[in-house]
């Protein structure tokens, strides 16, 4: 483990060959009972305004859709990767995996069916890429909601990805944070990637390889804490900070580093 300033040392050295990649729920805003609930923490917003004005690249790398991401965080020259990698917007400029485009109309009468099953607070649909099951709101419904996912996943050839008390449904293709990142960090010398959940374990695993390989110079790998964290977070990062106030406190700690 290193300390905060250690951290902002090695992320500071030098700006304009360093990635920042955050990923959002947990980790820029607190985890809340519904999903249409989530909202960044205040300062985070201005504080990544800075970091993508300094740095040769900042990204949001998340399992949310690109849409809703561009609505929460406003800045001008921030990547953002939505639905694990699967959409993205860089310059204003949105695309998606072409490898999902067979697999549209499956997602499509999946996400049909689980509206008519399941109450729609429960139901996320995702751009028409994928749709998640979210049991936050009815913990005692968690049985039935990922048999109900298995079901249909299985009838429409969709594949499930576990995440914390939910379950998302998409297209049978090779694609996770670890795949979003090693595109974001090609070229660069330092890489940072901040996240609080399973999702992210990919993603810290694919910075350490990357210096493992010589990809990169140097990789910070940035624990959320909470409650709800899961146990593999601590021994799969270099620094642990406690909440999203933590981590854009250290974020805003960087980018008064660098002016």
């Amino acid at each position: 483990m290193i300390d905060a300033d250690a951290t902002v040392a090695a992320l500071t050295e030098d700006p304009e060959r360093t990635v920042l990649l955050v990923d959002f729920d947990g980790s820029l805003a607190p985890i809340v009972e519904r999903a249409d609930d989530a909202h960044p923490f205040p300062a985070a917003p201005a504080v990544l305004a800075r970091l993508a004005g300094r740095f040769g690249r900042v990204g949001i790398v998340s399992g949310r859709p690109v849409g809703f991401l561009a609505r929460e965080l406003p800045v001008e020259g921030l990547v953002l990767v939505g639905l694990y990698g699967m959409e993205q917007s860089v310059d204003g400029a949105y695309t998606v995996d072409p490898r999902v485009r067979p697999h549209l109309v499956a997602v499509a009468a999946a996400t049909a069916e689980l509206q008519q099953r399941l109450p729609s607070e429960l139901v996320e649909p995702k751009s028409g890429v994928s749709v998640t099951l979210h049991w936050r709101p009815a913990p005692d419904r968690a049985d039935a909601i990922i048999a109900i996912a298995h079901e249909i996943a299985e009838r429409h050839g969709l594949t499930e990805l576990r995440t914390r008390m939910a379950v998302e449904l998409r297209p049978p293709i090779e694609v996770d944070k670890a795949v979003a990142t090693r595109a974001l960090i090609e070229g660069f010398d330092v890489a940072a990637f901040a996240g609080d959940d399973y999702g992210d374990l990919p993603a810290f695993a694919e910075l350490h390889q990357a210096v493992g390989d010589g990809r990169l110079r140097r990789a910070v790998r940035i624990g959320v804490h909470s409650v709800e964290a899961p146990p593999e977070l601590a021994t799969a990062v270099d620094v642990l900070v406690d909440g999203p106030p933590a981590l854009v406190a250290l974020l805003a700690r960087v980018a008064d580093e660098v002016g």
